[in-house]
C-alpha cells in the first residue's frame, strides 16, 4: 500500500500510530558532531521521505520537530530528538509551504520532461530539486535561445489548459503494463505498489513524489538558461515554477533597484556601465599593484641602509610578492624583516627573513601567536595567519630573541677581553 502523501499530497493533517521507536544518531555539522535522538516509523504517514530526486517534507509528530525523513523498504524513517513510544496515537502536521512547493517544482519537471523530449527528442537522464532554483539534465548538446522560448511557451500553454495529474497504483511490479511508462528504474529495495504518474495526453511516469492535481496549481514556469552538464554532449536546463517565479522575480528587481543606485543608470543599460567600471577596477589594480611593487623596492632598500635590525612592517594592500619583493632587495640574512599583509584585525599572510637559526627557532613560535600555519620557503619563513591583531605579540618576541642575542655577544665580547694580557 503506498503512503498517504503519495495518495492525497494536498492532506497536510493526519492520525495514525507510532508502530517503533529506537534510539539513533543524525550526523553533524562536522564529521565528529552527532545528533542524538530516534527512528519514528508510523503505520501510515502524510510527510513524504527523500525520493524521485524530491527532497524529504518537514512537519511534526505530536508537535515534535521531524528533522530528516528518509526510506527504507516500504517504510518512511522520521529522525526526531523525543522519545515517542510505540503505540503512541499521533497527529502529523506538515510544512505545508515546503510540501506544496515541491510538488510545484516536481510537477514541473515532468512536464517540462515530457515537452523537452516530444518536441526536441531529448529524453530526461537526472533532475535535481535545489532550494532556489532546479535543473534538468538532458540528453542533448544544447539548447538554442528561441528552443528554450518555445519550450517555455508549450509548458505554459498546458499550465493554462488545466490539465489533470493523477497517480495511480500498480501493485505488481513486473506487470508487463508497467513497460509502456517512463522510468529510471526502481530502486533496489522496492517493496510494495507501483505508482505511476499521469498527466492527461502528455506523459505516464512512474514516480513515488509528491505531485499538484492539476496543472493550473503550477501557476507558470520560467525556464532561466542553460549550461553544460559535467556528462559529454548534455546540457542543463535550469527553471522556476510556482511560487518561486515570483520569488525569483522579486530577488532580481531588489537586485536591479540596487544596481540602478550603484551604477546611477536604467536597468538597460547595467550591463554596459557594470562592463566599464570592472575594466576601470582593473586598470586601477594594475596602477596599484605597480606602486606597491615600487614600495617594496624603496623598502628594502631603505632597510637595507639602516643601522636596525628589524624591519616590522605590515601593508593592507600587500600580498606574498609585495613581501618577498622587500626581503630580495634587503639582501642580507643577518637583518630580521618580520612583514605581514592582510587585514590588520583578521587574517592575512606573514613573512619572517634572518639568520637560519632565527628562522628555525621563531618563525613556528611566530606562526602560533598569529593563529596561523607556515614552513619555510627559500629560506624564509611565511605562512596564513589568522589573527593579525597579535602581530604586536609576536614583535615582542622578536625583539627578546634579539635581546638575548645582544646580551649573549656582549658576554662573550667580555670574556675575550678578560682573556687579553
Amino acid at each position: 500500500m503506498a503512503l498517504a502523501c503519495q495518495q492525497n499530497s494536498y492532506c497536510k493533517e493526519f492520525q495514525t500510530k507510532v508502530k517503533s521507536c529506537s534510539p539513533a544518531e543524525l550526523p553533524g555539522k562536522t564529521k565528529k558532531e552527532k545528533l542524538k535522538g530516534y527512528e519514528v516509523i508510523l503505520e501510515d504517514t502524510i510527510l513524504f521521505p527523500e525520493g524521485g530526486g524530491q527532497p524529504d517534507d518537514r512537519g511534526t509528530i505530536n508537535d515534535v520537530e521531524v528533522l530528516r525523513i528518509t526510506r527504507r523498504g516500504a517504510d518512511a524513517v522520521n529522525f526526531v530528538t523525543k522519545e515517542i513510544q510505540a503505540g503512541t496515537e499521533v497527529c502529523l502536521k506538515v510544512d505545508w509551504k515546503r510540501r506544496f512547493d515541491h510538488m510545484q517544482q516536481h510537477t514541473g519537471q515532468h512536464l517540462i520532461t515530457a515537452i523537452a523530449e516530444s518536441m526536441y527528442g531529448c529524453p530526461t537522464t537526472s533532475w535535481c530539486l535545489g532550494e532556489n532554483i532546479s535543473s534538468i539534465e538532458l540528453d542533448i548538446t544544447s539548447l538554442s535561445n528561441q528552443q528554450m522560448a518555445d519550450l517555455e511557451d508549450a509548458v505554459n500553454e498546458k499550465i493554462l489548459a488545466s490539465i489533470p495529474v493523477t497517480p495511480h497504483l500498480y501493485h505488481d511490479k513486473e506487470d508487463p503494463e508497467l513497460q509502456k511508462f517512463r522510468c529510471r528504474g526502481l530502486p533496489d529495495d522496492h517493496v510494495g505498489p507501483v505508482r505511476v504518474l499521469h498527466v492527461d495526453g502528455i506523459d505516464s511516469t512512474l514516480c513515488c513524489g509528491t505531485h499538484v492535481s492539476n496543472l493550473s496549481h503550477l501557476q507558470s514556469i520560467k525556464l532561466l538558461w542553460v549550461e553544460k552538464a559535467k556528462k559529454k554532449d548534455r546540457t542543463n536546463l535550469i527553471f522556476v515554477a510556482g511560487g518561486r517565479v515570483l520569488q525569483y522575480l522579486g530577488r532580481c528587481v531588489k537586485v536591479e533597484r540596487a544596481l540602478t543606485t550603484l551604477l546611477k543608470g536604467p536597468l538597460e543599460d547595467h550591463y554596459e556601465l557594470a562592463d566599464k567600471a570592472v575594466k576601470g577596477f582593473k586598470t586601477n589594480q594594475k596602477y596599484v599593484t605597480s606602486l606597491l611593487r615600487d614600495l617594496a623596492v624603496f623598502e628594502g632598500q631603505k632597510f637595507k641602509t639602516d643601522s636596525s635590525p628589524l624591519l616590522s612592517l605590515h601593508r593592507k594592500e600587500g600580498d606574498l610578492e609585495f613581501m618577498n619583493i622587500i626581503v630580495q632587495h634587503v639582501d642580507n640574512s643577518s637583518k630580521i624583516c618580520f612583514l605581514t599583509v592582510g587585514d590588520e584585525k583578521g587574517a592575512g599572510l606573514f613573512l619572517l627573513s634572518g639568520p637560519e637559526d632565527f628562522i628555525k627557532d621563531v618563525g613556528p613560535k611566530v606562526a602560533e601567536i598569529l593563529n596561523g600555519k607556515g614552513s619555510i620557503n627559500r629560506g624564509n619563513y611565511q605562512g596564513k595567519a589568522n589573527k593579525l591583531s597579535q602581530k604586536g605579540k609576536a614583535e615582542k618576541l622578536i625583539q627578546e630573541y634579539l635581546s638575548s642575542k645582544n646580551n649573549i655577544e656582549k658576554s662573550d665580547d667580555k670574556v675575550v677581553q678578560e682573556k687579553e694580557p
